[in-house]
């Protein structure tokens, strides 16, 4: 059963959202033709950034909680599936709150948010560039956010879906990292990172994890906003 952990976190992950996509009145199924291929390609995105991650020994995996099926050379089938079933249950919450609470996105001005991100990720990277994780993680949160302060992309649904999700994630990360087992199933390499954690949880995974939900989402509303009727007259 110990090899089939890192399965199970993946499955308690998506299995509620999953099924109350069916549920709702905005049935989030409906939106599965625009999420998908967003989600193939950021996940793809993101396996490559792991690859090569796992090559050079920032992070790797213990084969105890591992079924021992392997996506590439070293990233097991967990891992791979890890980036389809967390980005689900995120875009999800956010579709959900997006159509029940509408008018989240005047709470408060996102350029403000953004901004402050914006700011705060630009330090990390500049004054920890020798450090992998750091430096990769926040550099390209710095650059999405850039992106959506200049397309003027308001962010406050996506900031207060994450916000919303970080019980679940605390949970599923802590129990990847070894909060409640013998052994990690994640193992980090320190050097690469800030070597600050929350409970066992490196603290670069929250804003890894707030990026990849930010680039899920972003490509998950271009490809729901694209006009396919005039690419194809054009």
């Amino acid at each position: 059963m110990k090899q089939y952990l890192y399965l199970l976190i993946n499955v308690g992950c998506i299995i509620i959202p999953f099924i109350f996509s069916f549920l709702l009145k905005h049935k989030f199924y409906k939106q599965w033709r625009y999420f998908i291929p967003a989600n193939i390609i950021i996940a793809i995105l993101f396996i490559i950034w792991d690859h090569i991650f796992v090559e050079i020994g920032v992070w790797g995996f213990r084969s105890d909680y591992l079924t021992g099926l392997f996506l590439t050379q070293n990233i097991p089938i967990e891992e791979g599936l890890f980036f389809f079933c967390i980005p689900y249950a995120c875009v999800f919450t956010y579709f959900v709150i997006r159509e029940y609470f509408p008018n989240i996105n005047k709470l408060y001005k996102s350029r403000i948010i953004t901004s402050f991100l914006i700011i705060l990720s630009s330090i990390l990277f500049i004054y920890n560039f020798e450090k992998m994780y750091t430096s990769y993680t926040f550099g390209l949160l710095s650059m999405a956010l850039l992106f959506c302060l200049y397309r003027k992309i308001n962010i406050n649904t996506i900031t207060i879906s994450f916000i919303s999700i970080l019980p679940f994630m605390v949970i599923s990360n802590g129990l990847l990292t070894g909060m409640w087992i013998e052994n990690e199933v994640v193992w980090y390499n320190d050097l690469e990172n800030l070597g600050y954690r929350i409970f066992t949880i490196p603290i670069e995974d929250f804003f890894y994890g707030y990026l990849m939900i930010l680039l899920n989402v972003l490509l998950y509303e271009t490809f729901k906003n694209f006009n396919y009727s005039n690419f194809i007259k054009s």
